[in-house]
């Protein structure tokens, strides 16, 4: 039988500790030999097999949510005495996919093998996240694991709220503009031709809008397809200048600079690095580490590149705050909070204000852009088919006023 043990070494370092053994009694026995304080033990079942590659199951993928939630019970089982290898085994088995199930079981054989837990996560570290490892790695050397690990887990879950926010905040406009480019193509292409066709039939000379209308139909109805060529045409182009980091860069600075979303764009980078800085911070992590990750977090590149210089500041001996000054795309409250918080050594407290606050504001402009774009959507919306109705209607009553 496989046991493991939640143990403190001779040198009072918390471990987890697996072996064979005959009995639970002659497994606790052999640590006490080595000097180890017993504190929990746990008999190691065998994981269930996972279903074949081929079956459907595997298609569904390993998302962030998966991760936070895996961490919320691990760190639940490990504050209530669970040892580590029996708390990954049950993770494994209550995991929602295959592919969560597989990433839990790699940990849990590679700490089994012997290995830290935050090098088994390094080892996936595009899956669990890099603040994930650093956190877990803080967390074992203080043997406080599970207050890193709901840390870890609190993390994601203020980012996944705050990229749903912003996105939701971004993607209601764009979805409304295609609903009212989709209802411009259908009148164009299907409505206004047999439209013409019934007004050319009249005999009678039509209005200038309604002329202007018919123009435009048959110039779509000719040259669609041209148009729909640039437009692929310029979506690749885009897609193919974001591989460059230089052309990327600008267009993130333009990004920013947007009146009202890129101020939207500004909080929600703002709130996202107050706010792993305060978690790194505040578990034990280095500023420089914290830095350093805190860069790769982080989806725009210009942040990234303002985070990065602001680290090579730091390392060369200057104060987080004067680093941080000209990265103007932060909002200002971030330096002069730094500032304060160096001075009184309470960098982590000051982290969290400027999150807290910069959330809230979020929030209040995410509200208010909704209330400003939902009816400019539906005026345009309501301008481009009254138009057409309009051009119909006074071609109809000429044709009357001619009969």
């Amino acid at each position: 039988m496989v046991f493991s043990a939640t143990a403190r070494d001779p040198d009072g370092v918390r471990r987890t500790v697996s072996r064979e053994a005959d009995s639970r009694e002659a497994f606790v026995a052999m640590l006490r030999a080595e000097r180890y304080v017993v504190l929990s033990v746990e008999e190691v079942k065998k994981s269930g097999a996972l279903p074949p590659r081929w079956h459907p199951a595997w298609l569904k993928p390993m998302t962030g949510f998966d991760v936070e939630m895996g961490l919320r019970q691990l760190a639940s089982m490990l504050k209530s005495g669970v040892a580590l290898l029996a708390a990954l085994d049950t993770v494994e088995e209550q995991a929602p996919c295959p592919r969560a199930a597989s990433a839990w079981r790699k940990v849990r054989e590679s700490v089994f093998s012997g290995g830290s837990f935050a090098g088994s996560l390094e080892r996936q570290v595009r899956r669990f996240g890099e603040i994930t490892v650093r956190l877990a790695d803080v967390g074992e050397r203080s043997g406080e694991l599970e207050h890193a690990l709901t840390r870890a887990a609190d993390q994601m879950e203020a980012r996944r709220e705050l990229r749903t926010a912003v996105v939701n905040a971004l993607v209601y406009p764009l979805v409304t503009v295609a609903m009212a480019v989709g209802v411009s193509t259908y009148l164009v292409v299907a409505v206004i031709p047999k439209l013409a066709e019934f007004l050319r039939e009249g005999g009678v000379e039509l209005p200038g809008m309604t002329m202007a209308l018919m123009d435009f139909a048959d110039f779509v109805k000719v040259n669609g397809f041209a148009i729909l060529g640039w437009i692929v045409a310029a979506v690749v182009a885009w897609f193919a200048a974001r591989r460059f980091e230089g052309a990327r860069e600008l267009e993130d600075v333009f990004l920013l600079r947007i009146p009202v979303t890129g101020r939207i764009l500004r909080l929600s980078g703002t709130a996202l690095f107050a706010r792993a800085m305060q978690i790194m911070v505040e578990s034990g992590v280095t500023l420089l580490d914290a830095l350093d990750v805190s860069s790769r977090l982080m989806s725009n590149t210009r942040y990234k590149h303002r985070i990065k210089t602001a680290r090579d500041g730091v390392m060369h001996g200057g104060s987080l705050a004067d680093s941080l000054r000209p990265a103007t795309e932060f909002m200002p409250m971030l330096a002069r909070m730094s500032a304060v918080g160096e001075v009184t050594g309470s960098l982590a407290e000051s982290f969290g204000e400027v999150a807290r606050f910069h959330e809230m504001l979020l929030a209040i402009a995410i509200k208010r852009f909704g209330m400003l774009v939902e009816p400019v959507m539906i005026c345009v919306t309501g301008a481009i088919v009254g138009f057409v109705y309009i051009a119909f209607f006074m071609a109809l009553f000429a044709i009357a006023g001619a009969a």
